[in-house]
């Protein structure tokens, strides 16, 4: 195989720039998109050339495809990778977070795993250039042992934000702050402290009319001894804050900032190398990219991965039961809300409302 066709289903926000980044790929045809809107589904069709439908399961019958690029409100991604996976036999590529029920990613994984297809997350900002040089510090063991690990995210979501599609905000189809606009950070943590023990959150719902929350924090344990924290809001006014990571560890410090973890506010250790002064300069940001730069290179990453039918992991791949992690910590910081106590792995949601409503 040298070349992928995909086919998308859910023509949302995210849809566009999906589309346009596969487009770029000289091995990928993005051969049809569908949503239940046809409007949506028309408009993304025209600009990308594709073919649309409003019923996937028609589009994959009627379409030849290799992958299916599930862009659909997050409570129904384990429903439609399941299908597509049960009935179609295609690998599948889910937007974060790859569902809201731990049990449904759970099936998702087994399922993906038995019939020998591809089940990858994006979690594009692990490709921001920032993030790329503090996870090689990480690994080169210039932290030494982790102490602190805090992720941040002070956004400016307003009223007409959630009252634009009915289900942003619910707990049966989006979550709040923590499960939408804050999954990237918590698998970012995650990622770079290691395993998780337990979690203690609380959570407010302050200026948004939604089910879910529009502040939470949550303080986590991680195995390895560490301490950890989340803040995560979308009550910044005016406008966004930012959305940063710090890492401490006995030999050093680093915070990502920026947006989205995009620039290098802090890099300082103990014994500095010749290459800090390079990272602070080359790699403080991510380059301009008309796509945006982690998205495209994750795709880029998926892409190569699949062709090669996962005989080698591109570096940050959230493959299988990686994608699966972050998702364990929100469920536990909701259900830490819901019982007023810390929550210690391994769990079982009782109480959480995420994904059931």
């Amino acid at each position: 195989m040298n070349s992928l066709k995909f086919a998308l289903i859910g023509c949302g926000r995210v849809a566009s720039r999906h589309a346009r980044i596969l487009a770029s790929i000289p091995q990928v045809r993005l051969v049809a998109v569908c949503d239940l809107d046809p409007e949506k589904a028309r408009a993304l069709a025209q600009e990308s050339g594709a073919s649309w439908y409003t019923d996937y399961r028609e589009m994959l019958e009627k379409e030849e495809t290799d992958v299916v690029d599930i862009l659909t409100p997050s409570g129904t991604h384990g429903k439609v990778a399941m299908e597509v996976m049960r009935r179609f036999n295609k690998h599948v590529l889910v937007e974060k977070p790859i569902t809201l029920l731990l049990p449904e990613a759970y099936q998702m994984v087994e399922e993906a795993r038995r019939r020998g297809l591809h089940l990858i997350t994006v979690v594009q900002n692990r490709f921001n250039l920032p993030v790329v040089k503090l996870r090689e510090a990480l690994e080169a063991g210039r932290f030494g042992k982790l102490v602190l690990g805090s992720a941040r995210l002070y956004w400016c979501r307003r009223q007409d934000y959630y009252d634009a599609d009915p289900w942003r905000g619910t707990w049966a189809m989006d979550g709040g702050v923590l499960a939408n606009q804050a999954c990237h950070y918590v698998d970012m943590l995650q990622w770079m402290m290691g395993p998780v023990k337990s979690v203690f959150a609380m959570s407010n719902r302050s200026l948004i009319d939604m089910e879910a929350e529009d502040t939470i924090v949550a303080i986590l344990k991680f195995e390895n001894g560490a301490l950890g924290s989340i803040e995560a809001t979308v009550c910044a006014r005016p406008k966004d804050l930012e959305g940063s990571l710090t890492i401490i560890g006995e030999h050093g410090t680093v915070e990502l900032g920026g947006f989205a973890m995009n620039k290098i506010n802090l890099w300082n250790f103990e014994e500095p190398l010749p290459e800090d002064e390079i990272v602070k300069e080359k790699y403080h940001e991510n380059p301009p990219d008309v796509y945006g730069f982690g998205h495209h290179q994750y795709l880029q990453k998926v892409v190569e991965y699949i062709l090669n039918n996962g005989s080698t992991v591109p570096y940050g791949l959230a493959l299988y039961e990686e994608g699966v992690k972050p998702l364990e910590i929100i469920q536990a910081a909701y259900e830490s809300v819901e019982r007023g106590e810390e929550v210690t792995f391994p769990f079982t949601p009782e109480k959480s409302r995420l994904g059931v409503g």
